[in-house]
């Protein structure tokens, strides 16, 4: 099996996300775990198959990174509506995956069995693999932040903004771990736990930008509308953290996590 493949399963994986987000809307809660499910199953079944393939991770590459957040996503969507029943959670997590999808789809990278030495340490897997779930949790918290914004408005309740919060702080507890995990990654890989290298310092910004919201909420008289933004632009750092930071100037030539723009 190869990459040529995966749009049979991307296919089969989105309509059954579809079927389960439409099940949820209709209140057919047993459907949509089922269906769900199935799709993370089948969608898990292609990155198994690739791992086996590449006989490594599939982690290096950009697009290998979208995969783990195409599945993740989907993931976080059915925790977040089994824990509080949002109608509408499967439909835009299955949405984002859709957009990740696509970008694969469209935008294909070579996937080769090739791994440099600073990525065949042990921790590189659980480092990315974690920050990849942070990262869709982070997502979901992104998307409660815009339902909020822009459809709940004024009338937005205590109850919805402690979801948010709950996924700001399990995806910055996940963020936390895998910044420890690539700053272990790190010292057996290059000798030193931290350097400032440009994705280093981003990902600092991003882990302090989230720690700055957790904190602002727990201002007494803070704005509930100015944490929201807070939060969309903690975002907004995390995607130039994650695949922007490829196309900065600074990173280029001089960061050590730039192995190639498809890092």
């Amino acid at each position: 099996m190869n990459w040529e493949v995966f749009i049979y399963f991307a296919i089969a994986s989105v309509l059954l996300w579809t079927v389960g987000a439409y099940a949820a809307w209709r209140h057919r809660t047993g459907t949509a775990y089922a269906t769900t499910v199935l799709g993370l199953l089948v969608f898990f079944a292609f990155i198994l198959s690739m791992w086996i393939l590449l006989e490594r991770p599939p982690l290096r590459t950009l697009g290998e990174t979208r995969l783990w957040y195409s599945f993740f996503m989907p993931l976080v969507g059915l925790i977040v509506y089994s824990r509080w029943k949002y109608k509408w959670i499967l439909s835009f997590s299955t949405i984002l995956a859709l957009v990740f999808i696509c970008v694969n789809l469209f935008k294909p990278e070579i996937h080769d069995k090739t791994l440099m030495p600073a990525l065949q340490s042990p921790w590189f897997a659980p480092h990315v693999i974690v920050y990849m779930f942070a990262y869709a949790v982070l997502g979901a918290a992104t998307v409660m932040a815009v339902y909020l914004l822009f459809f709940k408005k004024n009338d937005i309740t205590d109850e919805e903004f402690d979801i948010t919060d709950n996924l700001v702080y399990v995806g910055l507890a996940f963020l936390t771990i895998g910044m420890l995990f690539g700053a272990l990654w790190a010292k057996e890989a290059w000798g030193h736990y931290w350097s400032w290298d440009p994705k280093e310092t981003w990902a600092a910004i991003t882990w302090l930008a989230y720690l700055v919201y957790v904190h602002y909420r727990q201002i007494p008289r803070h704005r509930d509308r100015l944490a929201l933004w807070m939060l969309i632009i903690s975002f907004v750092l995390l995607q130039v953290c994650w695949w922007g930071i490829n196309y900065l100037p600074s990173a280029q030539g001089s960061s050590v996590h730039t192995y190639s723009i498809s890092e």
